[in-house]
């Protein structure tokens, strides 16, 4: 059992029921979510011993969200009570032809306004095997950057694996203070994972032949910008979730990973996913089955079709959390997508 550490925001989820468009709802579905939070407890439900750093306010609701980790087993001792406010994101959740629509309420939360001296980050890496992050965080705000740097630099002077899945988002970040920041951070990170629009909005690389929109893939272009990324900064894997929306309801979802050493490059199994249930989480579901897959020992192809699996299944679920068991990843990945009862 490997020993993780995540560190992120983790916020409200308000979620409109039934596929409500915000005008139309009368009440919210409320749950606890957030991108680094959603791997822990991926990781956490895996068997890994996964400890969330964050910060929440001193409030009934601050311990709620607590409370929703600690339910899935992630530990909790690293989160700050500080701030005023817990972050806050509404969802309307799209069907068919249109799309979801998420709306932040998250400035000058608790994570946003926390520095690195509340956290001891000297205890809190020691005997760590593997530290995640995502471009959410730095994004969050310049303090934020702050202790997204500190952490990092803590993280690497442990002989931490650091991992980063670089989650752009146009609402909280430009994609020019997004290059400016994330580009300093790539120093530290030896797993890499994005998606096209992430490589190129986040890191200033263009892939070639590739439209998500209209459901067209062209490998070549993935493996063209894995080896520019490998070239500019070392990486040990290069890894891209590949989304092709075809629908709100109706996804084709595979994944594609580089040897940033060997250059070897493989592209996973394809899955059809359809009807989708709720695919807010999908990615950080992704991040978190190749984590697992590496951690076990798992060679990079192996790894790869464990997080396609997971994330598969992910979909399928309603909140962001991914809860599906080993078993039935294995299950997944293995070629059974029947999806007949299990007596």
């Amino acid at each position: 059992m490997a020993k993780v550490v995540t560190m992120g925001e983790t916020m409200l989820r308000l979620s409109t029921p039934n596929n409500e468009k915000f005008i139309q709802a009368d009440e919210f579905d409320a749950t606890y979510a957030g991108g680094e939070a959603n791997v822990a407890v991926s990781l956490a439900n895996y068997g890994h011993d996964v400890q969330f750093v964050t910060a929440v306010p001193d409030n009934p609701i601050g311990e709620c969200a607590v409370a929703a980790l600690r339910k899935y087993n992630v530990g909790t001792k690293y989160i700050a009570r500080s701030g005023k406010r817990l972050g806050i994101y509404f969802l309307e959740t799209g069907s068919a032809m249109r799309a979801s629509n998420v709306v932040y309420d998250r400035a000058d939360s608790s994570i946003a306004t926390a520095t690195p001296d509340e956290f001891n980050f000297d205890e809190i890496f020691e005997g760590v095997d593997w530290f995640h992050f995502t471009g959410i965080t730095p994004a969050i705000s310049d303090s934020a950057i702050t202790l997204t740097e500190a952490a990092l630099k803590a993280a690497k002077a442990h002989g931490v694996t650091v991992s980063v899945d670089l989650n752009f988002r146009k609402k909280l970040w430009s994609s020019e203070k997004a290059q400016k920041v994330m580009t300093e951070l790539m120093q530290y990170v030896d797993v890499c994972i994005g998606n096209e629009e992430d490589a190129e909005k986040v890191l200033g690389f263009k892939p070639g032949k590739t439209d998500v929109t209209s459901g067209e893939l062209e490998l070549a272009g993935y493996v063209d910008i894995f080896n520019q990324m490998a070239d500019k900064f070392g990486f040990k894997y290069i890894v891209s979730s590949l989304r092709e929306s075809i629908s709100a309801s109706n996804n084709g979802w595979s994944a594609c990973i580089m040897d940033g050493k060997t250059r070897e490059f493989y592209h996973s199994r394809k899955y059809s996913i359809t009807p989708i249930v709720d695919r807010v989480g999908g990615g950080d579901s992704f991040a978190g089955g190749l984590i697992c897959g590496l951690l076990d020992g798992k060679d990079m192809k192996s790894a790869l079709e464990f997080a396609v699996a997971a994330s598969a299944l992910k979909h399928t679920i309603p909140g962001d959390f991914n809860l599906v068991t080993r078993a039935e990843v294995d299950n997944l990945a293995g070629g059974d997508g029947s999806g007949r009862v299990q007596r």
